[in-house]
């Protein structure tokens, strides 16, 4: 979408995936230790795959913005800047470098780095959730490792799969539209 000259059309669509990760947050599935299994690295990936690493970033960036000022649009409709400091903060300050590859990745032009670049930022963006996690539980980074990363890595990963296939889709329908395709 990088190649989209229209300021509005950069906008619109840079609104409409914020707007897309804040309602995927919302199908969320609680769990007793404290992640919740979202939509949100699904909709995360699509960010980047679909507006490319500028605008990708930038979408999650205004849905993270939104949440700090109290917009619930978190997962369980929270928000708040506690919500950055809890111990599933990490994981939101991971999807901006998660978007970041994705969008990298998807600019390559070819599948497989695209896989591989959004595979990486999903694995920082756990590496970041699992940090956090275990410095707000008191738990340690392993167990916080096991506890809130582990358990939602092959979801995760078919995820960042299924969000590429999806944006692939929905690029190839908007360059037939007039309005760009991938990155």
């Amino acid at each position: 979408m990088e190649n989209i000259k229209n300021p509005i059309q950069r906008t619109v669509m840079t609104g409409v995936m914020a707007a897309l990760l804040a309602v995927m947050s919302q199908i969320s599935i609680p769990l007793p230790f404290g992640v919740p299994v979202t939509l949100q690295t699904f909709a995360v990936a699509m960010c980047g795959y679909l507006l490319g690493p500028a605008l990708g970033t930038l979408a999650v960036a205004v849905y993270l913005a939104l949440a700090a000022v109290g917009v619930p649009v978190l997962a369980g409709f929270s928000g708040g800047v506690g919500a950055f400091m809890g111990m599933t903060g990490g994981f939101l300050w991971g999807f901006l470098p998660m978007a970041f590859l994705c969008g990298l990745g998807v600019r390559a032009g070819k599948k497989a780095p695209a896989l591989m670049l959004g595979t990486a930022g999903l694995l920082i963006c756990h590496l970041a959730g699992s940090f956090q996690f275990g410095l707000v539980s008191g738990t340690g980074f392993f167990t916080a490792f096991w506890t809130a990363s582990v358990p939602f890595l092959i979801k995760d990963l078919v995820s960042v799969g299924l969000a590429y296939l999806a944006a692939a889709g929905i690029a190839s329908s908007l360059k037939k539209a007039g309005m760009g395709g991938l990155v």
